[in-house]
């Protein structure tokens, strides 16, 4: 618990303290957002703001996770617990998708236009990431023998009835784990990218995306320490235990998150003195969905988050029916744009949307902990 408090603290202090002074070298350096003309005529008075502001939130995150590692229980006056591999790989993910959307950023600033990098070389970036990601959560140990991952897909926790690792193949053995393998990594990538991308698509107001993202690892803080109360014994999976490996390391590593982001929030709220850019949109979208990946909980992340699922919905929504049709469903897609121009204030359409994620995040989390309910009473 100490761990949690320490990183969580210490990424605010660094976030809340390090991003003026980042803003200050951002500015020097003129770089500044471009703003796309065909959005709301309200953004222009945007243009020129830093962005890239996600380097910010990734450093104080994996600075704060490491400072909760330092222990003050030991003989000697300070001491270091060894990180867990199920934390590490989150902020691999993180710090990966991160730097695709610093090169997206990097391109968009020094080029003065909306667009980066081209789509197939971000999906090229994010897919190559994302692999790396599940090859190594799958092989790698974590504790006594288990692996960060799971090639079950999770709800509340893995599923027995939807595994993609061949347990039933009857080939050679080779063959059948490098199938499975590579079923996993298709659906990491697969969830990779929808957070990513759901996160980037968020990121459209001042403080939007920082906000949500703030909510959703805060869930998890819960989810993760009550999984660390209520794990399995070893070698064992008995009813309403969980068999994430390092349910704790991850509430730490969540806590980080929600502290960085919260300093951030300080300067990212309305009027912005800075974007997180698709540094920080890409790179938080990837630890959400490590997050849901090692906590063995990644169906149950999609309604936590929901406020990204719907956001990205609208999208979906919105090109699907114009090809179809020629009609568009709502004025400007992402759905805040929309609420936008039907004349909401910014601030408005920010804080209403927070309370949204909230209630979604706490639907998640009511979820959760309804499951656990049976353990509770015996």
């Amino acid at each position: 618990m100490i761990a949690i408090i320490i990183a969580g603290a210490s990424a605010l202090v660094l976030s809340i303290l390090g991003t003026p002074l980042y803003i200050r070298l951002l500015v020097a350096r003129r770089y500044g957002q471009f703003i796309r003309d065909d959005g709301p005529t309200s953004h222009s008075t945007k243009r020129g703001t830093p962005t890239m502001g996600g380097v910010a939130i990734i450093l104080a995150t994996i600075i704060g996770y490491l400072l909760g590692h330092l222990d003050f229980s030991g003989p000697s006056l300070i001491g270091w617990r060894a990180p867990s591999t199920s934390g590490l790989l989150v902020l691999f993910l993180m710090a990966g998708l991160g730097l695709v959307g610093f090169l997206d950023d990097f391109l968009k600033i020094s080029k003065q236009r909306s667009l980066g990098l081209r789509a197939r070389d971000k999906l090229i970036g994010q897919g190559l990431v994302a692999t790396v990601f599940a090859v190594l959560a799958l092989v790698l140990p974590d504790g006594e023998g288990s692996s960060p991952a799971s090639t079950r897909i999770s709800f509340v926790r893995d599923l027995p009835w939807a595994d993609l690792s061949f347990s039933h193949w009857q080939g050679p053995a080779l063959l059948g784990t490098i199938v499975g393998i590579i079923l996993f990594a298709i659906w990491v990538n697969f969830l990779v990218a929808a957070w990513s991308n759901g996160v980037n698509l968020t990121d459209g107001l001042d403080g939007l995306a920082t906000g949500a993202t703030i909510l959703f690892a805060g869930t998890y803080v819960l989810i993760c320490f009550w999984q660390a109360r209520q794990s399995c014994p070893e070698g064992f999976e008995l009813a309403n235990c969980y068999t994430a490996p390092a349910p704790l390391d991850v509430a730490v590593v969540c806590s980080a998150i929600v502290g960085a982001c919260i300093g951030f929030l300080w300067w990212n709220t309305s009027p912005a003195k800075i974007f997180m850019g698709d540094t920080g949109s890409l790179g938080l979208g990837g630890a959400l969905a490590g997050i849901t990946i090692v906590s063995r909980t990644e169906l149950l992340g999609a309604i936590i988050g929901g406020l990204f699922v719907i956001i990205s919905l609208s999208v979906i929504i919105q090109v699907a029916s114009f090809k179809m049709t020629g009609k568009r469903v709502f004025r400007m897609a992402p759905l805040q744009h929309h609420f936008e121009l039907k004349g909401w204030n910014e601030v408005t359409i920010v804080v209403r949307f927070w309370i949204v994620a909230g209630i979604l995040a706490l639907a998640g989390l009511g979820i959760f902990y309804v499951d656990a309910l049976p353990r509770l009473v015996s």
